[in-house]
């Protein structure tokens, strides 16, 4: 919904010339990412133009108030082949980038054979994207439909291993016009806020 930034889409915020929602649609190509479903809800209507040139689903969330984790069950819901593993990104992390993610991907090919869930974490705090196996796909779509991704994880902590890492792209986001100050004093980059019609 964006209340926070003044109700505006924050997947629709610019960094250099482009929205955040196509950055991150070129990050998960440059990653190789095979399928991509895209969740839409509050500002459908201004979101899905901006991925329409890309081959992705897109599917509309009709109750985004009921929050997140419906949003990410109907994106889960709307995977169609075999995964081998399944990445569920943010809109608004605007400094990820296709080598971030290759660099989770590369962690979580690599993790210890009885882990199934991976996530960066960056001096102790939690970032996202977050990965899990093609297997527990299944068991995350039979969870009752209010459990989310966070408590998943929380309930199966020897599931989990942590990309340990001190790049802060896993962990800085957009929720306020604060941040959105913080980000171009810190960076240099100016995040442009879209205008709706």
């Amino acid at each position: 919904e964006g209340s926070r930034l003044g109700k505006v889409p924050k997947c629709l915020l610019s960094l250099q010339g482009v929205p955040l929602i196509k950055r991150h649609m070129i990050a998960l190509s440059g990653a190789g990412m095979d399928e991509v479903v895209v969740v839409t809800g509050h500002y459908h209507a201004d979101v899905e133009p901006a991925v329409e040139s890309f081959p992705v689903t897109v599917v509309r969330n009709s109750a985004p108030e009921e929050g997140q984790q419906s949003s990410v069950r109907l994106g889960l819901e709307a995977l169609t082949n075999t995964l081998d593993l399944v990445l569920i990104m943010l809109a608004d992390q605007p400094l990820l980038t296709a080598d971030d993610l290759t660099e989770l991907i590369s962690t979580f090919k690599k993790r210890p054979p009885e882990t199934s869930i991976v996530y960066p974490e960056v001096y102790g705090q939690r970032g996202n994207p977050v990965i899990f196996s093609g297997e527990l796909l299944a068991q995350l779509l039979a969870a009752d439909k209010k459990i989310g991704c966070r408590k998943f994880i929380d309930d199966n902590p020897s599931l989990v291993h942590k990309l340990i890492t001190d790049n802060d792209h896993f962990v800085l986001d957009i929720d306020t016009p604060e941040d959105v100050s913080a980000f171009e004093k810190r960076t240099g980059w100016k995040l442009i806020v879209p205008v709706l019609t």
